[in-house]
């Protein structure tokens, strides 16, 4: 039986009107709820911990090293869930750089404060001291560690949470680390960093792209580079090392100014390389990372010779674009955007020394890498500038940065988690 003519428009209208009216009675009377966050694939470890790891931690005092990375599947704040157990007694935050709220931007000061809403101290440590004071860890027993990394040996974090390992281990404190994904999967590129490299973007010897979790490198530092921790790492459920991080089901928090998405981790560990190279990376701009160039550039000529050497995942696109903030502020620049569309097949570290050397190839002498000391801190090696001084081949290049990844996947394997 057909509808009547203006069946349909009149039930549109009733439903318009029924779902407005309850709109605004909801508003009217406070009820207005928020749509669920869709389960996660995967229990983190400060999920594991709040249900049932806490109770190993019963009278005893807490710190908990975290910013705003540190939330539940649900986006709660690992301190708001702690403070809601009773019988936990938190003591103090601790924050790395960019801050207990991630509010400041890469290399700023961040201080020490009482935090407004929860009435607890926040210790720097990316201020006047980057380990805890004895001070600091008056009354305190365990250190929690929750924080999300991006899976660079450059990002500050872990050396925050190595630091704090090593205070941890000579106060005869127990460190406890909160386990995480790795956003950008188990793919280990080079270079290894040469300890006479060793800064606070990068401690250890370990891969660039190190392809493991916030928990495994915990271990790794503990027992293969000796700061002999009282360590316990509580692992997530339900992951697994094939995943990255849409595979999780997890929502992305920024985890700094510069990484607003989880997408970005990729180009991070590629074009975050370039910049002390002479090479801006969109930093400044809304798309930090995913883009590479300077001033005078041939977009449409870089473009073509770094597609024509297909590499796994990403293509080239001409680009044009001026930083509001930092060094190459009001610029005018051209270059390529990295459009990547296969991001477990992106090879962020061949990408980088691929871009630096289609630059040389198309523009001489305009990469500058006569000055040492910022590059070979950024790689951990010497043996990407040296390789560009000499003409070398990204393939020659590539070869050089990849000779001590075998070591280094022999020497995490015992600590891997998953």
């Amino acid at each position: 039986m057909r509808a009547p003519p203006g069946f349909w428009i009149a039930m549109r209208r009733r439903a318009f009107f029924t779902s407005t009216g309850a709109a605004l009675a909801a508003l009217a009377t406070g009820r207005l709820d928020a749509t669920p966050i869709p389960r996660a694939k995967i229990v983190l470890g400060n999920e594991v911990f709040l249900a049932s790891a806490w109770h190993a931690l019963r009278g005893r005092g807490v710190a908990v090293i975290t910013n705003q990375t540190g939330v539940t599947s649900q986006l709660e704040s690992v301190v708001d869930a702690i403070r809601r157990n009773p019988q936990i007694r938190l003591r103090a935050i601790f924050a790395p750089e960019h801050g207990f709220r991630g509010d400041r931007t890469a290399g700023a000061y961040v201080p020490s404060y009482r935090d407004p809403e929860t009435g607890l101290p926040v210790y720097s440590l990316y201020g006047p001291t980057r380990h805890p004071s004895p001070a600091m860890l008056e009354g305190i027993d365990v250190l929690l560690f929750d924080i999300q990394d991006v899976g660079s040996r450059a990002y500050t974090f872990i050396s925050t949470m190595a630091y704090a390992m090593q205070t941890a281990a000579a106060h005869d404190k127990e460190f406890w680390v909160l386990d995480r994904p790795n956003p950008v999967g188990s793919t280990v590129e080079g270079p290894v960093l040469d300890p006479q490299y060793a800064s606070f973007i990068g401690l250890y010897p370990i891969a660039m792209r190190h392809g493991m979790t916030i928990g495994e490198l915990a271990r790794l530092f503990n027992e293969r580079f000796g700061i002999g921790a009282k360590l316990r790492v509580i692992p997530m459920h339900g992951y697994t090392r094939a995943m990255i991080w849409p595979d999780t089901g997890l929502q992305w928090v920024q985890s700094s100014p510069n990484i607003p998405t989880w997408e970005t981790c990729f180009p991070y560990l590629c074009t975050g390389l370039i910049d002390n190279a002479g090479v801006n990376n969109g930093v400044g701009t809304t798309n930090p990372f995913f883009y590479a160039g300077m001033a005078g550039l041939d977009a449409a000529e870089l473009s073509r010779e770094l597609n024509a050497r297909n590499l796994p995942g990403v293509y080239f696109r001409p680009a044009s674009w001026s930083p509001i903030a930092g060094f190459w502020h009001g610029k005018e620049l051209s270059g390529v955007e990295l459009a990547i569309f296969d991001y477990a097949r992106f090879a962020a570290i061949r990408t980088a020394v691929e871009i630096l050397v289609a630059v040389r190839t198309i523009a001489p002498h305009v990469i500058d890498v006569r000055e040492p000391a910022s590059l070979d801190r950024d790689w951990g090696t010497d043996k990407l500038r040296v390789g560009l001084l000499h003409d070398a081949s990204a393939e020659a290049i590539i070869a050089s940065l990849d000779d001590m990844l075998a070591t280094f996947r022999a020497e995490r394997e015992r600590f891997l988690l998953y």
